[in-house]
């Protein structure tokens, strides 16, 4: 009975990852639907058929057809797979049932093999398979950040003010010649932002405060970068910029921008600017003086 159980079970498997929601499972055929076995993993996103999770601890969520009557098992390979070349840890993780035993449910270490994108195993035993793998299915572990370098210039508008440009570089001598400096190595860039302040938005806690109210902000969903705000007086100016990958791990970079001229269209705008380099306690406002750009090009070679 448990190798008829075992066979209808796995070729009867189908598998749904969504982030952080149950699967929903179409109406089946006449004759179908009988032996699905379900798998959800808080936070993965599928892109381009390949199943992503950030790097770290994540919910897994298995569903079966039916009562499994003694255990199940799971585990999670060395993350040393096509995607990356990290040091090997393998990991088992134990998930517990509900009422049910349906429904049975695990806390699993994604871990990132110290490479920024590899690809690992999830493995899924259970008493009714008599020790064979019921389910066995490549993760890729994302652990990197987003990146851009970002170049800010300054023209003067048709009439007066100043108008500041945000643009992703492909020329800085960091990156590789003709390569666009933006992205993300792994899941792949989901979005970018950049929000700007006339006042300083941080408190005490280097977090930005709903006590200023932006002057102006833009976003995209993938690069280049490229952003040019209205025309603005003379002043100092604070622009913060958010980077969001696939699977919500986020970088941002900040500058405090100091504008000049403007009052008339002879008034030549200029700028100079300043990157948040940390942050210090009492004094959440740390920068020093770039050369016009911030962010880095942290490409993969």
């Amino acid at each position: 009975m448990k190798k008829l159980l075992l066979v209808l079970l796995v070729l009867g498997i189908s598998i749904y990852l969504f982030a952080g929601c149950v699967p929903v499972t179409p109406p089946p055929a006449e004759g179908e639907g009988e032996s699905e076995v379900t798998v959800v993993i808080d936070g993965a996103v599928v892109l381009d058929g390949k199943t992503y999770v950030s790097a770290g601890t994540h919910e897994v969520v298995v569903t079966f057809p039916a009562p499994v009557p003694n255990w199940v098992d799971g585990y999670l390979s060395s993350c040393d797979g096509y995607y990356g070349t990290g040091a090997a840890k393998d990991s088992d993780f134990v998930l517990f049932p509900d009422a049910t035993k349906k429904i049975w449910t695990g806390m699993v270490n994604f871990y990132d093999g110290g490479s920024d994108c590899c690809a690992a195993y999830l493995e899924l035993s259970t008493g009714a398979c008599e020790e064979t793998t019921c389910i066995w299915f490549p993760v890729i572990v994302d652990a990197g950040l987003p990146y851009a370098e970002i170049e800010i210039t300054v023209d003067n508008c048709s009439c007066a003010g100043c108008a500041i440009n945000f643009a992703s570089t492909s020329s800085d001598p960091e990156c590789t010649e003709g390569v666009l400096c933006c992205g993300d190595d792994c899941s792949g860039l989901a979005s970018w932002s950049i929000t700007l302040y006339d006042a300083n938005p941080f408190d005490t806690c280097c977090d930005p405060s709903v006590c200023e109210e932006p002057v102006y902000s833009c976003s995209g969903v993938d690069c280049p970068i490229d952003c040019t705000t209205e025309c603005l007086t003379e002043g100092t100016y604070w622009a913060i910029v958010n980077l969001v990958d696939n699977v919500g791990l986020e970088d941002t970079y900040v500058a405090k921008i100091f504008v000049s001229g403007g009052a008339t269209t002879s008034d030549t705008c200029e700028i100079v600017v300043e990157e948040w380099s940390d942050c210090e306690i009492g004094n959440p406002s740390h920068f020093v003086e770039t050369t016009d750009t911030i962010g880095s090009c942290d490409l993969v070679s």
